[in-house]
């Protein structure tokens, strides 16, 4: 009985998939301009790394991760616990942490306005 299930169901979502493909591409479609490959790494060439730099902050080990001369994420490790990350959510915005223990998000909806 199982199998008859199994069976009927495949069988369900095979004639699904096939209506979805078949209604997925009108007739009157037209092709698009063939999109253009992404460019070539050129062998010597150096590709942008993140620059890591370490330094004590009292007793936690800091790890600074800079890309082009900015710093986008910071790993703290105290010295008795677990590393976190601060990072920004964007380039103007303050260092959000990222941690064991994440902070409660709150929400930033507008109710009223006065």
């Amino acid at each position: 009985m199982h199998n008859l299930s199994r069976f009927v169901l495949a069988t369900l979502c095979l004639a699904s998939f096939s209506m979805l493909v078949s209604a997925a591409a009108p007739k009157d479609a037209e092709l698009l301009d063939d999109i253009p490959s992404p460019p070539k790494v050129i062998e010597g060439q150096p590709i942008d790394q993140p620059t890591i730099s370490k330094r004590k902050d009292g007793e936690n080990d800091v790890e600074e991760y800079s890309l082009n001369g900015e710093v986008y994420m910071v790993k703290v490790t105290p010295p008795n616990g677990k590393s976190y990350y601060l990072h920004r959510e964007d380039r103007n915005g303050e260092w959000v942490h990222d941690g064991p223990s994440r902070p409660v998000s709150v929400p930033k909806w507008i109710l009223f306005r006065f």
